[in-house]
């Protein structure tokens, strides 16, 4: 069967929007995506349509029915499969030529660096709750000099902020440190959304549990986050367009027909974002009374 495909014919479409020599330069870029799930999985699959030639993919889990939902690749078919696995052989069906390493342990202190060896961008695709291996995945990309793109699904939108080399870094925003789970999980909330477009139509507040690390989520959601970050993964690795990084960020919510850019100078250091957490904490505390 890949005796039938053509790289060139295969991504034609996107020439109009992107030049031949573009075309080729994603053919030849590496990018790196923490988690195949909701939205780590669509990264992948969005990203290989777009004809990015290489990937590296980590995760360590197995796809269960409460994936259904969202996650691509999630089917009866799958079920107890590993994530990295499906999801590789499904990219791999659309582009054979794909130079795609599979981390199956997911990503740890110790591979962090295989990892992210020739990568071009970092796609973080974690799991909300994934602190550690988020915190670590972005200090490796500061470290490293890897631009790196965040993207999280909250109601039916995405809110996308992006750290570049040099710029302002994950931990200068968000300022996560060594502090308790569940507070570093208030301001990854309040952070990643400072607009908080999705708060106003939650209409069961009890589906969000911080202390058990869990939440609701949409597939429309996950969709919206490849495609923005998709589109900033293209102008990072074509060097043309407009990139806003940290402490810029923008959040598009469909239910609410509304499109924010916002501007939060020092991350949750900025008293607007202090205030933010503050009544974060004090709603927290009322619902525990």
């Amino acid at each position: 069967m890949t005796d039938d495909f053509s790289y060139r014919e295969a991504f034609s479409r996107n020439i109009g929007w992107l030049t031949g020599p573009e075309q080729e330069l994603l053919r030849h870029k590496r990018v790196a995506i923490g988690g195949m799930g909701g939205v780590g999985g669509r990264h992948l699959m969005t990203l290989t349509r777009l004809g990015i030639g290489a990937f590296h993919i980590a995760d360590f889990d197995q796809f269960d029915v409460a994936n259904f939902n969202r996650q691509d690749g999630a089917s009866l078919s799958t079920l107890g499969r590993p994530k990295v696995a499906v999801l590789a052989a499904m990219a791999s069906d659309i582009n054979p030529e794909l130079d795609i390493r599979c981390f199956p342990e997911g990503i740890q202190v110790g591979n962090v660096a295989h990892f992210f060896e020739g990568v071009d961008l970092y796609v973080d695709g974690l799991d909300f709750f994934a602190f550690a291996a988020r915190q670590t995945t972005f200090a490796a990309c500061a470290r490293l000099g890897i631009p790196a793109i965040t993207a999280a699904p909250l109601g039916m939108g995405a809110a996308m902020l992006t750290f570049l080399p040099g710029r302002m870094s994950f931990e200068d925003y968000f300022g996560w440190g060594d502090l308790p789970v569940e507070e570093r999980a208030l301001r990854f909330l309040v952070g990643l959304a400072p607009a908080a477009l999705h708060g106003t139509y939650l209409v069961d507040p009890g589906a969000i549990n911080l202390k058990e690390q869990r939440g609701p989520s949409t597939v429309m959601g996950c969709q919206l986050c490849a495609g923005v970050a998709a589109t900033e993964a293209l102008k990072i690795l074509l060097g043309r367009g407009d990139v806003l990084a940290a402490p810029h960020g923008l959040h598009f919510d469909a239910y609410r027909n509304r499109l924010v850019h916002t501007w939060r100078p020092g991350g949750n250091r900025h008293p607007l974002q202090r205030l933010a957490l503050l009544l974060a904490r004090r709603r927290r505390a009322a619902a525990r009374s």
